[in-house]
């Protein structure tokens, strides 16, 4: 079955820095897109980066020129490289991708951001 196992959070300082990444398996990684989402306390679970199997990615706007999404398909982790961590970015931040038509999530690993 589809697993995808997250680490790599902790607790920074503000203006610090952290590298979440994310082991898949279960699907063919090569051929999936795959995404990095966060949830803050009492808030909605929101995108915050994708990457394409081509390579191609996308950010949300709260964090693009600070964070910067990877994948390595020989080793089926995808990474999110966190730069210039504010405490709005504290979070639970999960891992995501879709396969035959239905979404899979990781567990989830915390980031919290110190002031």
């Amino acid at each position: 079955q589809v697993q995808l196992v997250e680490s790599g959070g902790g607790l920074v300082q503000a203006g610090g820095s952290l590298r979440l990444s994310c082991a898949a398996s279960g699907i063919i990684f090569s051929s999936n897109a795959m995404a990095w989402y966060r949830q803050a306390p009492g808030k909605q679970r929101r995108l915050v980066a994708a990457i394409t199997s081509g390579g191609s990615t996308n950010y949300a706007d709260s964090v693009k020129g600070r964070f910067t999404i990877s994948r390595d398909n020989a080793k089926n982790t995808v990474y999110l490289q966190m730069n210039s961590l504010n405490p709005e970015d504290t979070a639970v931040y999960y891992c995501n991708t879709k396969s035959r038509g239905r979404d899979y999530w990781g567990k989830g690993t915390l980031v919290t951001v110190s002031s």
